[in-house]
């Protein structure tokens, strides 16, 4: 059931139906209000309510109006290769986790084998 459905079996069963929480972006208390009006259209009141899967999200009316698209919600899976497998970073025992930390990243540099280019081209 998507957060229009969802809002719309409230709604059938009460006045108005209200959200609180704080905003995803600000983080001030934000209470978004959910009523019908006489058209039996959905207004929706004090900000913005997000579902993307199983968790909701609100935004107040600044941050709404600043930007409507609700970012950096959802985490991010990292991957990585070990002994020659793509697997999940957060399944790793807690020795491979240390030892993906410690890694330093190497950073070609083309100036280096450029002058070394051209010193093997003397000889």
């Amino acid at each position: 059931m998507n957060i229009l459905e969802t809002i719309q079996h409230e709604l059938n069963t009460h006045k108005e139906v209200a959200f609180e929480g704080y905003c995803h972006d600000c983080h001030t208390e934000v209470q978004v209000l959910c009523t019908v009006n006489d058209s039996n259209e959905i207004i929706i009141a004090g900000g913005a309510i997000y579902k993307p899967r199983d968790r909701t999200f609100l935004k107040c009316d600044a941050c709404f109006a600043k930007d409507p698209t609700l970012r950096n919600y959802e985490e991010c899976e990292v991957y990585s290769r070990v002994v020659g497998y793509l697997r999940p970073v957060k399944q790793w025992n807690k020795g491979k986790k240390a030892e993906w930390k410690a890694r330093k990243e190497f950073k070609h540099d083309e100036k280096w084998e450029k002058s070394n280019e051209s010193k093997h081209r003397a000889t």
